[in-house]
């Protein structure tokens, strides 16, 4: 068996914590703290059917204004942009500069390079700050921030989850 290599890792703002990214042949991993798997390149369906699902339910797609919390490897991005118009807008916001740089290199493709479509804007931010903001509104909130409702790379991701986060989601 192939091992994996390691291509960079990088700090969790906030919490000390690290993701890495490995690299198996034509396979990526990003991990935390090089143990728990965060995301695989190789299994992406749960990314695929957020994006599915949600733009199943707007009344409009083509001129639809979205809000991505989480890049990771960019498949919930990809599978949203297959789904929206020419005309729609979706803001990433990505709490780690360095999986924003990984999308943009050696990453990209794993998931068709979502990121050079112009009808993305990538917000290096904490997705909680931009839906207490109130400065944008969005027609649907896609929160694809750790493995779910437990914070697995910052403990500050619970609120994401929470009644006040989804509060939040609902009214951005």
């Amino acid at each position: 068996m192939t091992p994996w290599t390691l291509l960079d890792s990088a700090p969790v703002p906030g919490n000390g914590g690290e993701l890495r990214l490995y690299q198996r042949r034509d396979e990526f991993s990003i991990r935390v703290g090089g143990c728990s798997e965060l995301m695989n390149s190789r299994t992406h369906g749960s990314e695929d059917a957020l994006a599915e699902h949600t733009c199943a339910r707007l009344t409009d797609c083509s001129e639809s204004r979205l809000l991505i919390g989480g890049l990771g490897m960019g498949f919930t991005l990809a599978a949203t942009l297959r789904h929206v118009g020419d005309q729609a807008q979706v803001v990433v916001a990505e709490l780690v500069p360095a999986v924003v740089t990984w999308n943009r290199g050696a990453l990209g493709a794993s998931a068709g390079h979502p990121l050079e479509d112009p009808r993305v804007t990538v917000r290096e931010q904490d997705v909680a700050r931009i839906l207490v903001s109130g400065q944008q509104t969005y027609d649907a909130v896609l929160l694809d921030v750790d493995n779910g409702p437990e914070g697995l790379t910052r403990k500050e991701n619970d609120w994401l989850y929470s009644i006040n986060g989804l509060t939040a989601a609902y009214a951005a």
